[in-house]
């Protein structure tokens, strides 16, 4: 498939990635969904460990990005033979991550969050659920890196179809587990996150199966193993450090935010928790461009389309921010309608006490939709030291200026969910500069 700058080509290749790149997203809500109707206290404290849990995946989902850069490189430039090396280097090295990250959440985890989390309740709660998440982390770096091949080599079918498994696995599994239906424990948030990892399990297999099917290893060379290439596993680190870096950085100051909330108060919690829902909802459509347009700019630069790569930028954050705009209007302008089956009943009104507040998230969507399409194009030049450079400046800016509204200040979540505001902006007028002065034409890999 060969990549073009018309927006329906952008439209077709990222509405799949739209929805593979929104797993983890996917999984939260359900989560999130099924922990609210069950208990509003394990609501609340999933609010904190579903952020703290979305900056390990962010590290696994990092690296498969700088691996996916090489990989739409290599097939941009038809050189089949060194895709399949650089496949095989990144599964290795995200394999052997999955290990690391395992090993810290058993042996430190507690004592990690224990520093950061003031209630013993929420604390308790908030390691049962990382406890059983933990054992699907092979299952999800892995999984990243089957969706950095098929995403890199613009054929993003397959994406969507496991995303939808993992789905449907998740919403049913959670059913079971946090209820305890079927003749299963009722387990509450611990079964939230058993119900996550075995979907995840349940989808990493069915991709395997496609491939074998469509005999991906072999027209893809991914099963020319002979030793390790320490030299391009080397390469897959050097390029995805920085966004590992950057993706954790974003995301990390993210739960350092619900700490400060939870330090307040748990209604402050419970409502924040309930914003980002919401924003995680409203957001995939950009994440998926934003998954696109890495793809396309490094598919660009491996036929030699530097020229091209600006205006396609640009046309897809317009596409970005009119698809994300379309979805946000209506949910906030009725949000009863869109909620309340989902985080709505007659005994709690959370939706209608957060009706004012959640329209704070249309000027951030809007800002978002175009920012994170800038960073990741910019990304997908090669040079994520530059865009690393930037995420850590206007994450500074926001650790600061949360510290100061929440902790100091102590003014209401309006102001406080203003941070991503300032966050966002400040990346676009910082990378659309950089672009402008076309030093990302230098070739980095």
């Amino acid at each position: 498939m060969r990549l073009g700058t018309s927006y329906g080509q952008i439209f077709r290749l990222s509405l799949p990635i739209m929805m593979g790149s929104a797993a983890q997203n996917i999984i939260v809500l359900s989560d999130n969904v099924f922990l609210y109707h069950y208990d509003h206290l394990q609501f609340a404290a999933i609010g904190v460990i579903g952020a703290f849990y979305l900056v390990l995946a962010s590290i696994g989902y990092g690296f498969s990005r700088g691996g996916q850069i090489f990989i739409a490189r290599k097939y941009g430039e038809r050189d089949l033979q060194s895709l399949g090396a650089y496949f095989q280097a990144l599964v290795l090295f995200e394999a052997i991550l999955s290990v690391f990250i395992f090993v810290f959440i058993h042996f430190h985890g507690y004592e990690f969050l224990k520093l950061l989390i003031s209630s013993k309740e929420i604390l308790d709660y908030c390691y049962e659920y990382l406890s059983y998440r933990s054992y699907g982390v092979f299952f999800s770096y892995t999984g990243v890196a089957l969706i950095a091949l098929y995403t890199g080599i613009a054929q993003p079918k397959i994406i969507l179809i496991d995303t939808i498994v993992l789905t449907v696995s998740n919403i049913i599994l959670n059913y079971v587990f946090v209820f305890g239906k079927w003749g299963a424990p009722e387990m509450g948030i611990g079964g939230s996150a058993l119900a996550s990892t075995l979907a995840e399990v349940i989808a990493f297999f069915v991709f395997i199966g496609y491939m074998l099917y469509k005999k991906a290893f072999t027209v893809y060379h991914l099963s020319d193993f002979t030793t390790i290439n320490f030299k391009r596993i080397f390469e897959c680190f050097s390029i995805s450090f920085p966004i590992v870096v950057q993706s954790a950085l974003g995301l990390g100051s993210y739960f350092l935010f619900f700490t400060f909330i939870e330090n307040n108060s748990a209604k402050d919690l419970e409502i924040s928790n309930l914003i980002r829902n919401i924003y995680l909802i409203l957001s995939i459509p950009a994440w998926g461009y934003s998954a696109g347009i890495n793809t396309m700019v490094s598919n660009f630069i491996g036929t030699r389309k530097r020229q091209a790569v600006f205006p396609l930028i640009q046309k897809t954050a317009w596409l970005s921010f009119l698809t994300t705009s379309a979805i946000t209007l209506p949910i906030l302008t009725f949000p009863e309608f869109f909620l309340y089956p989902l985080f709505g009943s007659a005994e709690n009104q959370l939706v209608s006490e957060s009706k004012t507040i959640l329209w704070i998230l249309f000027p951030i969507l809007g800002v978002f939709s175009f920012g994170s399409i800038f960073i990741n194009g910019l990304t997908g030049t090669g040079h994520t030291k530059t865009a690393l450079w930037i995420q850590t400046l206007f994450t500074v800016v926001y650790i600061i200026y949360s510290i100061i509204v929440i902790k100091i200040l102590k003014l209401n979540l309006y102001f406080a969910w203003s941070t991503e505001l300032i966050y966002w902006i400040g990346i676009l007028v910082f990378v659309i500069i950089y672009l402008k002065t076309n030093k990302w034409h230098e070739k980095k890999f």
